[in-house]
């Protein structure tokens, strides 16, 4: 595919709050006809998908500010993200210790507007701004040994509640294949909505993998390393059981304690319908990447 990727999906998605307010009105209209609670099909997603940026900011999983969902907008204030530095190590030809400032340098800040599952079966859509990962990566120069990408998220035990708790071990590491690191969609994110990203969504630069789930889009990043073997991934060093390294969204695949077949829209309210969840998140272009593979194994 071209490297460039064409978005199929608007602001007109993402944010009117007339629109939002309307939809409400609508889903209470749903409501008193007995329509809510059943799962609804692909082609109806689209008018029930806009977030505005209040539901983004404070519905989220950080678990180095608390377990809640509430926990990081409550607890993140704290956290140190000037100055911000990226250690950028391993297989390549220009490793050290980069600002962020310079590692951006050059690179074109895209507005990406991307689905986003959960794999505790909740969902958005979020209008990211960043730059593709492959143009970062073309910066720092990736040797031909090189066959993963690794990441691990700032640990900043006084500001963080969470990481002094050990609530899981800290720091949080991710990784992707060098193909999947490569590929458009992958992008690094420094925004939403065209302003700065906020601390509790992972300021001021994490990983958007859309076609995967959410855990696999690393917050706060503070190193990137080329490899040459599979990185360790935090909740698959967890629970390999229920998390594999690869996570790609699957409605065919349940997670052991939930159905992945539909999902939940974030701020529908309680009685909000659950929606039919696509294959690769609604990202078919993909799906070469995993030819021959098992994707029910590779979970």
């Amino acid at each position: 595919m071209a490297h460039r990727w064409t978005n199929d999906l608007t602001r007109a998605d993402a944010t009117p709050r007339a629109l939002w307010l309307n939809r409400r009105q609508i889903m209470a209209g749903l409501a008193a006809g007995g329509a809510v609670g059943s799962a609804l099909p692909a082609a109806a997603q689209a008018a029930l998908e806009p977030n505005p940026i209040e539901d983004i900011r404070t519905y989220n999983n950080f678990y180095e500010f608390g377990t809640g969902k509430d926990d990081p907008a409550r607890n993140a204030d704290a956290m140190v993200i000037e100055p911000w530095s990226i250690e950028v190590d391993g297989l390549v030809d220009n490793p050290g210790t980069w600002s962020l400032a310079d590692l951006m340098d050059g690179l074109t800040v895209e507005e990406r507007i991307y689905r986003f599952r959960c794999v505790e079966a909740w969902s958005m859509v979020v209008p990211w701004n960043g730059v593709e990962l492959a143009d970062v990566l073309a910066k720092v120069g990736v040797n031909p040994e090189a066959k993963f990408v690794a990441f691990e998220t700032v640990v900043q035990p006084e500001n963080m509640p969470g990481v002094r708790r050990q609530v899981i071990p800290f720091p949080y590491v991710e990784g992707l294949r060098l193909d999947e690191a490569m590929h458009p969609l992958t992008i690094l994110a420094t925004g939403i909505y065209g302003e700065p990203m906020a601390k509790q969504n992972g300021a001021p630069i994490r990983l958007v993998v859309p076609w995967k789930y959410g855990f696999k889009s690393i917050k706060s990043i503070v190193r990137i390393s080329l490899v040459e073997e599979e990185p360790p991934a935090t909740w698959n060093i967890i629970n390999p059981r229920e998390y594999g390294f690869y996570s790609n969204v699957n409605p065919e695949v349940d997670h052991p304690r939930w159905s992945q077949a539909t999902e939940r829209r974030i701020g529908g309210g309680l009685f909000s319908p659950r929606q039919d969840t696509l294959m690769f998140n609604g990202y078919p272009e993909v799906a070469s990447l995993y030819e021959g593979m098992d994707l029910a194994e590779f979970y």
